[in-house]
């Protein structure tokens, strides 16, 4: 595949200190490469929520070290962070995050409004991504008129409408059915076609068989 996306190097993180002290992640390497899709699997206080948070810079590295598009992260500022996540991160979660009162062409809009993409350019590339996804019939439509699978295809035309370097899904499919589930990961696997970079967090073996390479959490270490 091809070069690092973003790289884990002996990175733990502590919650807590003196003996309250837990660690929820001991020293995790992880290379993402290129092109790379990704399942991440372990039981609940694994660790693998917390090392999602760090590859996604909603969360530092106790010690250790994480690049992102070889940008060393634990330097920057929190404002570095914000832009970092907006240019080179995009996220899809199991609750769909939308915002109730926009229309789906809108909640996808927002993301480039913060990138400062010209207006004239918004709707266009806000559009073609909806209708990537299967919903270019649906641009008007607010969060309470579309299924849970539908707002989750919103979710993921904005998570990628700035063309991430990476894309995050955790538990993406937790709150859908078993067939909306199928017409989501089809998605997934079509975008992972298409060139994207894929990490999905999830407990479901069918889910994660999607994936080219699965990796096991288990009290904070990277298991094999």
């Amino acid at each position: 595949m091809g070069d690092p996306v973003a790289q884990l190097q002996g990175v733990a993180k502590v919650y807590g200190s003196g003996e309250m002290a837990v660690k929820a992640l001991d020293g995790v390497n992880l290379t993402v490469n290129r092109g790379d899709y990704l399942a991440v699997m372990g039981a609940s206080g694994s660790g693998k929520s917390t090392a999602m948070n760090i590859l996604g810079c909603l969360d530092r590295p106790s010690s250790g070290s994480y690049r992102l598009n070889n940008t060393p992260v634990e330097d920057l500022s929190d404002d570095q962070l914000a832009d970092l996540r907006n240019r080179d991160l995009g996220f899809v979660f199991q609750q769909f995050h939308l915002l109730p009162q926009l229309s789906a062409l809108d909640n996808v809009i927002l993301p480039m409004v913060y990138a400062g993409v010209p207006a004239a350019e918004r709707r266009q590339r806000a559009q073609a991504a909806l209708e990537r996804v299967g919903l270019g019939q649906r641009l008007n439509n607010k969060p309470n008129q579309l299924s849970g699978g539908q707002q989750q295809r919103v979710a993921i035309a904005r998570a990628i409408i700035n063309q991430p370097a990476l894309l995050l899904a955790d538990e993406p499919t937790g709150a859908l059915d078993s067939q909306t589930t199928a017409e989501v990961l089809d998605i997934f696997d079509a975008l992972h076609r298409g060139g994207m970079t894929v990490v999905m967090v999830t407990h479901e073996d069918d889910v994660a068989a999607r994936a080219e390479k699965i990796v096991h959490f288990r009290d904070g270490r990277i298991l094999g």
